[in-house]
């Protein structure tokens, strides 16, 4: 199936809550996130996904940026890890009572970091949003995504795809969908390949794309931080893994297309993305 991501769709997605709903009832999700040089991603994926409806989100940070971290995401529950003990994260302990882990948005790529990302890969009974360096991890042995034993979404940008691919970025030109659905079959997971016409593929071969939506003032560094907020925010609130990511990609765009109109495309900020959600929220009328 090769179609349009539309406002259907994201509308049969996402649920209205219900009156008697509590943090617990609407979803918790696991982000593990940031390193010391980039605690931006962190703040814009949870950011993201706090305003995207999560019930309750827990923080897993390094100890080097949770002064910086905490105090602009207070609503976060936080568990700050010593940087080199980041491996022994019990991240299954952790994740209890969670739906969802988000794990890579400004990760780093360093041994502990690798060993981390493989336990979650291998280890986890909760859906996956892998996105960032836990790409760049994964691209060094692509051979262990058919060993999860739970769904995996991978919102890679064309460099992070062709890294996985062990091509050149421009051999994607002209061949994103066909490619990001051979991956998504090969490997057993959901593809979210970013980028002008973003494509979400899903191994039973299905193939949705968002022409309709988005600009080039998205192209801004922290923007797929928060798609990857957005995008693990709704599969831990319980919505179908391929339908939270369409509706993620679809979501991000209309947020960033507000952003525009506020701000102009040389002048937004990813953040900007995030201030938008409420009002893309409300305009798919489910709110």
């Amino acid at each position: 199936m090769y179609c349009q991501i539309d406002k259907n769709l994201v509308r049969s997605a996402i649920k209205k809550r219900r009156p008697d709903s509590d943090k617990t009832t609407i979803g918790s999700l696991l982000s593990i996130c940031g390193s010391y040089s980039m605690a931006g991603a962190a703040i814009m994926s949870a950011k993201s996904a706090l305003r995207s409806g999560i019930g309750l989100l827990k923080l897993a940070v390094p100890k080097s940026v949770y002064p910086i971290v905490a105090p602009v995401v207070p609503e976060a529950v936080f568990y700050p890890v010593e940087d080199n003990f980041l491996s022994d994260f019990d991240f299954i302990e952790k994740s209890k009572y969670c739906r969802a882990i988000l794990i890579g948005c400004g990760l780093s790529v360093n041994n502990a970091t690798r060993e981390l990302v493989e336990n979650v890969i291998l280890k986890s009974e909760i859906p996956l949003v892998l996105d960032a360096d836990a790409l760049n991890i994964v691209s060094e042995n692509t051979s262990i995504l058919p060993k999860a034993n739970v769904p995996i979404i991978i919102t890679p940008h064309d460099r992070e795809f062709a890294r996985m691919l062990g091509c050149y970025p421009e051999m994607l030109n002209g061949k994103r969908e066909e490619l990001s659905l051979k991956f998504a079959e090969r490997y057993g997971v959901i593809v979210v390949l970013k980028g002008h016409k973003t494509v979400v593929a899903n191994p039973d071969g299905d193939v949705l794309y968002n022409e309709q939506l988005g600009n080039a003032g998205m192209a801004t560094g922290g923007s797929g931080d928060v798609l990857a907020g957005i995008i693990a925010s709704l599969i831990a609130q319980g919505f179908d893994c391929f339908k939270s990511a369409c509706s993620g990609v679809y979501i991000h765009a209309l947020a960033g297309d507000i952003a525009k109109e506020k701000f102009g495309e040389i002048s937004m900020l990813p953040t900007d993305i995030i201030d938008c959600l409420p009002n893309a929220f409300k305009m798919i009328d489910n709110y």
